[in-house]
């Protein structure tokens, strides 16, 4: 029998924890073509991941780099349109909410190439986010929508999707009770930052409304030199550029480090009194590894963490930052709001009955 083809679309951190699962559950019956758009280009936001995740290499990476929204959208469009042309693939499968995602959706969608989105339904209500618009825009040409959470699947509903709308569980939380086991065994870099465990806090800075914006910038950075305890703060490269550009100095207390692999940072977070980001990824990791969470978002789609009190939302406000961080606590409850980390096999187990049948 002829095994069906699926181009993979992937180009930033998330989707390449996400990817590794569900491209485990394909391999028995699926071929599958992997393709980097090249949106994570340094090696420790790129690279390091496919090698710890035991994620094949890139079939193809085309290699487009930062630039302007509109300017890295075109380009992938273009560059994925001609991979799809070439390849002739089945389906495509798209993740999350990044420009890679739509790109991947459109060039897809035109070709009339069914598309599957992993992470569907996913809304923070804040269309400035570019991100919001990413994910709306391929919810409403995918074929399949793959939802991590009830939420997800009402938000759907509610804008009058609701053929090929199912609720998978999340992968990043198959990805997370995998994955810690193998950090805690290959990790050590608790002991090479010489660091003692719930005695520092994580933070992650990168989206573009705190690190475009030298108001909020300064903000989150003093707020960070007023907290109790030091924090440990891999530097995503958008980060240092603009800390550099704007002359925002990082306070005593604040360890700035290079990024580090997803192992590393699962024990990072693990280890760490509260973590701090505005990262929705790592909102997630932190309620899997049973973290207090501070977001610097004044919105989430992870709506979820937030209900539960696992969360909490601040926005670049220095003063709610160090009170959320200083008062933040493990909660006595907590709900299994993502799935029982087997959402990759669910995921192929539909597309399977969806098109193979």
């Amino acid at each position: 029998m002829l095994r069906m083809k699926i181009v993979t679309i992937l180009g930033a951190r998330p989707q390449f924890i996400k990817a590794a699962p569900i491209s485990q559950a394909l391999k028995n019956e699926f071929d599958e073509l992997l393709v980097h758009t090249g949106q994570h280009y340094d090696f420790e936001m790129s690279k390091i991941f496919f090698d710890e995740l035991d994620l094949k290499e890139p079939d193809i990476n085309l290699g487009i780099q930062s630039t302007t929204h509109g300017d890295q959208t075109g380009k992938m469009l273009a560059g994925i349109e001609v991979v799809l042309l070439e390849h002739k693939p089945d389906f495509v499968l798209v993740y999350g909410d990044t420009n890679s995602t739509l790109a991947g959706a459109l060039a897809a969608v035109k070709l009339h190439i069914p598309v599957f989105h992993v992470e569907a339904g996913l809304r923070s209500f804040n269309k400035s986010m570019p991100e919001e618009i990413n994910r709306m825009l391929t919810d409403r040409v995918s074929d399949l929508l793959f939802c991590p959470t009830s939420n997800a699947v009402e938000n759907l509903h509610a804008e009058g999707i609701k053929q090929g709308v199912f609720l998978t569980g999340d992968v990043m939380c198959d990805a997370a009770i995998y994955n810690v086991e193998l950090a805690e065994s290959k990790s050590s870099i608790i002991e090479s930052l010489d660091l003692t465990p719930g005695s520092y806090y994580l933070a992650t800075v990168h989206r573009p409304a705190n690190t475009d914006d030298q108001l909020n910038l300064e903000s989150i950075f003093n707020a960070f030199g007023s907290l109790d305890m030091n924090v440990v703060l891999p530097l995503h490269p958008r980060t240092r550029k603009a800390l550099n550009e704007f002359n925002v100095p990082v306070p005593e207390g604040v360890r700035a480090i290079d990024p580090v692999g997803y192992l590393d940072m699962l024990i990072l977070e693990k280890n760490a009194r509260v973590i701090i980001t505005d990262s929705g990824g790592i909102q997630k990791e932190a309620y899997f590894l049973g973290v207090p969470c501070v977001t610097l978002r004044e919105e989430t789609e992870w709506v979820e963490t937030v209900e539960t009190g696992w969360n909490r939302l601040v926005g670049a406000d220095p003063e709610q930052i160090v009170t959320a961080v200083q008062n933040a606590a493990v909660q006595e409850d907590q709900p299994d709001l993502f799935g029982d980390g087997k959402a990759a096999e669910k995921i192929v187990d539909l597309i399977k009955s969806e098109y193979l049948v």
